[in-house]
Formats: C-alpha cells, sequence, structure tokens
C-alpha cells in the first residue's frame, strides 16, 4: 500500500520547517539513504533521508512552504507494481499546490494531522521521542513490539523497516498516555495590534519573526519564568594568562595555531567542572542528572540570533583542539550548517561579550543546562597586590548564572572559584 512520507522532527524540539527544496520529482525511484528534500528547522538547512523504498507518487507539499507542521505527509511511495491510482486522497487535506506564506495557512482548517493514517511519533517511557519510519510504526503496532527496544539503523538512529522485521514479535508493554504538551499560555501584555496602534503615524518597519527569533523568545521566556536564576560575580586577574598565551602562542605560530583567551576559558570551566562534579548536571523535570564528561556550549552570534554547539569531552582535549573545534563549530554555525547533535546537550554554556567592550552582564540560563558563564572584557584597573601596593593589573569580570533548582549558593561559589583558579594559574590546567 502507498506510504506517506511525513515531515520529520529533525531535532528533538522542531514542531515545523520549512521545505525549501525537493531532491526528487514524482516519478523517480528512491532508496533508503537516497536524499529527498532540503528543509530549514529554526536552526539549520538539513538534508533529509529516505528511510524505505519505492517510487515518489505524489509530492503534496510544494517546495518553499514554511510552518509544515512535524509529522504532515509531505508526500507519497509507491510499492512496486503500484501506480498513482492507489493513492487516492491519500494526503489531500494537506497539499499545498504553491509556496504559502505563514500568515495564509494559519487562516486555513488545520486538519492535516487528523486526516494521516500513519501512527504518531511515539515516545520512549522517559519522554524520549523515538524516530521511526511510518512503515516500520506500523509493521512493529502489526507484531506487537515496544519501539522503545529496537535499535534504530537508519540516519541517526532511525528505525526502519528492516529493523522491526528482525525484531522478535513480543507483547507492547502498557505505557501510560503521554501528556500532550499544554498550549502556550495567553500572553499577558498587550497585543501586537494594540502596540501598533501606539505607533500610528510614527515611520516604523515591521520585522517578520522566523522560526529561530521564535524559538529564542520561546525558550528565554520560559527560562526566565521557571528557572529559578541566581547570581554570583568574581574579578579575574589575567595578566598571568596573558603572558602564558603569548608564549604558547609563539611556539604554536609555524603550525598556524593561535589560541584566543575564550580557548583557555573553555578548558577552564571545562576542568572545574571536573573538579566540582556536583556541579556538572541538568535540570530534568523530576530529577537532576550528574554528568560524567564536562560537555561545554559556547553561545555564537549569527544574524537574527545564536547557536550554542557544544564541546563535548572539553576537559579531557588539548587548548590547540579545542581552539580548532571551536573554530570549526562557529564558522559551521554562521553557515547554519550544524547538525543537532552538536548543538543539543551540555551541561554548562559560555556566553562572552567581552570583544564587544562589554564590561559585565547577566546571561539566561538555556534549559536544561545548570549554569551559564557571562564574560566580559579584560580591562587595565589599579588593584592592590599581595604586598599591599597599589599596582596595575587587567582584570576581567564574570557573572555565573545558576539554576537553583540543580545548584546551591555554596556548590555554584564552589564552581566559580575553580573556574577563577584555573583561569588565574593557567599552567595548571595543562597538569
Amino acid at each position: 500500500m502507498p506510504t506517506e512520507i511525513l515531515m520529520p522532527a529533525l531535532s528533538p524540539t522542531m514542531e515545523e520547517g520549512t521545505l525549501a527544496k525537493w531532491l526528487v520529482k514524482e516519478g523517480d525511484t528512491v532508496s533508503s539513504g537516497d536524499l529527498l528534500a532540503e528543509i530549514e528547522t529554526d536552526k539549520a538547512t538539513m538534508e533529509f533521508e529516505a528511510v524505505d523504498e519505492g517510487i515518489v507518487g505524489k509530492i503534496l507539499i510544494a517546495e518553499g512552504s514554511e510552518g509544515v507542521k512535524v509529522n504532515t505527509p509531505i508526500a507519497v511511495l509507491l510499492e512496486d507494481g503500484e501506480s498513482a491510482d492507489d493513492i487516492g486522497d491519500v494526503g489531500a487535506s494537506t497539499a499545498v499546490p504553491e509556496a504559502a506564506s505563514v500568515e495564509a495557512r494559519a487562516s486555513e482548517p488545520t486538519a492535516a494531522a487528523a486526516a494521516t493514517s500513519a501512527p504518531s511519533a511515539p515516545k520512549s517511557s522517559d519522554g524520549t521521542r523515538i524516530f521511526a519510519s511510518p512503515l516500520a510504526r506500523r509493521i512493529a503496532a502489526q507484531k506487537g513490539l515496544e519501539l522503545g527496544v529496537i535499535k534504530g539503523s537508519g540516519p541517526h538512529g532511525r528505525i526502519v523497516k528492516a529493523d522491526v522485521e528482525k525484531a522478535e514479535a513480543a507483547p507492547a508493554q502498557a505505557t501510560a498516555a503521554m501528556a500532550t504538551a499544554a498550549p502556550a499560555a495567553a500572553p499577558t501584555g498587550p497585543s501586537s495590534d494594540t502596540i501598533a496602534k501606539m505607533y500610528e503615524g510614527r515611520e516604523y518597519e515591521e520585522v517578520k519573526l522566523d522560526g529561530m527569533r521564535k524559538t529564542i523568545a520561546a525558550r528565554l521566556t520560559e527560562a526566565k519564568q521557571t528557572v529559578p536564576h541566581f547570581y554570583l560575580r568574581r574579578d579575574i586577574k589575567l595578566d598571568a594568562l596573558l603572558e602564558f598565551r603569548s608564549t604558547l602562542n609563539g611556539q604554536l605560530s609555524e603550525r598556524g595555531v593561535k589560541l584566543s583567551v575564550n580557548d583557555f576559558i573553555i578548558k577552564a570551566c571545562a576542568l572545574a567542572l571536573q573538579q566540582v562534579p556536583d556541579a556538572n548536571a541538568v535540570w530534568a523535570g523530576d530529577k537532576v542528572l550528574k554528568l560524567t564528561p564536562s560537555d561545554v556550549a559556547v553561545a555564537v552570534a549569527i544574524e537574527g540570533g545564536l547557536f550554542t554547539p557544544v564541546l563535548q569531552d572539553a576537559h579531557q582535549k588539548s587548548l590547540s583542539a579545542l581552539s580548532a573545534e571551536m573554530k570549526d563549530l562557529a564558522g559551521r554555525a554562521r553557515d547554519r550548517k550544524l547538525a543537532p547533535h552538536e548543538y543539543q546537550g551540555g551541561s554548562f554554556a559560555i556566553s562572552n561579550l567581552g570583544m564587544f567592550g562589554i564590561d559585565n552582564f547577566d546571561a539566561v540560563i538555556n534549559p536544561p543546562h545548570g549554569a551559564i558563564l557571562a564574560v566580559g572584557a579584560g580591562v587595565k584597573k589599579p588593584v592592590v597586590g599581595a604586598d599591599g601596593e597599589l599596582e596595575v593589573a587587567t582584570v576581567m569580570s564574570v557573572t555565573l548564572s545558576v539554576d537553583h533548582r540543580v545548584i546551591d549558593g555554596a556548590l555554584g561559589a564552589n564552581l566559580l572559584k575553580a573556574i577563577v583558579d584555573n583561569l588565574e594559574n593557567p599552567l595548571a590546567m595543562l597538569a
């Protein structure tokens, strides 16, 4: 029977996307792993691969269509011996004859999800989304298989037809019905129309919100409303670090390596999470997850928003390795070419605005992280030395924003102290 190709969730947080470009046309024969389309998420443009084989019988969503909800049928795949006549009304309610704007589709009935015959995307017992093709879901249901125990061999671990066919039939465990995501709370402030009326007669430009800006607005609003932030501040003397950095860069110049202060900050934070392991944790709703490795996220500004690529196992990597990896991640972030696993996860983040001349600021925690370090500029200031004499030193102000559900005050203070000690004694970070 015809198989619907659904709009994929290319990341756990993706709810809708733009079907930027079709890489196949009706009548093409595709195999598992073939590229079908390019899809824009709120973070990146990614290629979508086929998980089943067959013939593209009908394209339901035209390229350029925005706001296509996850699990909406976007095309129909035919098996050998089937023809377009077998498709019937499959996906008819979701077909978009031409690229439509988000505003136009917002006023149309959204019955697409109810019209699809494929089961909705399943989740495991801990709420994690299980990625499986529609055909694999149907076969699993027929065989009484629990998808959560099947290892996927498709792209990014997706469960495909072959995985289900190889699995032994077993009664599916009864699982509690997953609570559907609560709708966004109604805005408490004035409506957009009310605000617009305040500026009648004044010249302004209305800027349309893209997916990234909507996601940033939603996540950071949620963070400030639901995460109990508290803030810890310290000044860090950078003179020893700057001298050490200059020496290392002189020795590494022949290899084309140039370390930045930010590379040292990443390393210092990664080591501090190992030195204060109880602070290397994230909030998981009804539990706290303590991580073993130091996976450090770093905010990277891009046009229209930001990414937080994650450097995994940062405590185990050399400064030169961290520098090279950060340059690669930052470059691909600006081109929106990062894969979801490269900007999701981590327990701790760094936001550095020092290069913009900002002395200090308070950063907003990116859930589920337990903390984020806001880094200001290094500025020459008069300080009192160890001998009581007044001297000039390069001082950098930092603020640690902490999730009080995960990290208490004393623990946060210990974490920040470890970061400061590492940066003021940089040679020890190489021991």
